[in-house]
């Protein structure tokens, strides 16, 4: 039964998403039961972590978004000659812009900052910007209120923001994550940049968060499930 229901539902997840998650039993033969389990963790796990990557991404563009529009003194900073964006954050904000165009959406400064994604909020933590605009070093303390001075150095909180944003697209592009030796700490540096931001968010995010107990329990709530005992069919009749 485990074999026909596994062979049931590859025929609509694929038998190469199902396959990194293939697992062998004792005798060296694929355990259908614990390969699914292994999908259906890695599920949950992604589950757990979307009030976290959410409230992170948009507290963190909302946050550079006032910072910028407070120091250029225009919502529309993007299209600023003064602001030199490098040609990477020019072609996002061009491309952000076309596709509220296509949509039939006017292109305000609020729907082109909500369209830009995250690896573009992350890039504006390059030495480019340090160098060349004057977003750093105040979007530190205008961006992270609530973060340590000690904290302040743009090449390790840029390091921080790309590891969060891997996980992120990890995450919403419904890949596997279980394999992460570093989900906890993944996880953890998450909440702490919601809560250098804004300690509020941090607080109905913890209330959210289930990833310490979707990992703590593992495999062994969808390895002992009910579906294992349900009768599989191919019908549906009354």
């Amino acid at each position: 039964m485990q074999l026909l229901f596994h062979q049931q539902l590859e025929t609509h997840l694929s038998s190469a998403r199902l396959g990194a998650y293939t697992a062998s039993s004792a005798d060296g033969h694929p355990d259908p039961k614990v390969t699914l389990a292994r999908y259906m963790l890695n599920v949950s796990l992604c589950e757990s972590l979307y009030p976290a990557l959410q409230n992170c991404e948009i507290a963190l563009r909302n946050a550079i978004h006032r910072h910028l529009s407070n120091l250029i003194e225009r919502e529309d900073w993007y299209d600023v000659p003064n602001f030199v964006m490098t040609s990477w954050g020019q072609e996002e904000t061009r491309k952000a812009k076309e596709k509220l165009k296509k949509l039939g959406k006017v292109a305000t400064p609020g729907s082109v900052v909500a369209e830009l994604q995250f690896g573009f909020w992350s890039s504006l933590f390059e030495a480019h910007y340090e160098q060349k605009t004057a977003f750093l070093p105040g979007a530190f303390k205008a961006v992270f209120p609530h973060m340590p001075k000690s904290l302040h150095k743009r090449k390790d909180r840029k390091n921080d923001l790309d590891r969060i944003r891997a996980l992120r697209n990890r995450v919403f592009h419904h890949e596997r994550i279980i394999h992460w030796s570093d989900l906890s700490t993944q996880h953890g540096l998450t909440l702490n940049v919601i809560g250098w931001i804004s300690p509020p968010l941090r607080k109905m995010t913890d209330a959210l968060d289930r990833f310490k107990s979707v990992q703590s329990a593992g495999l062994t709530p969808f390895l002992v499930h009910p579906m294992w005992c349900a009768e599989q069919t191919t019908g549906s009749g009354l």
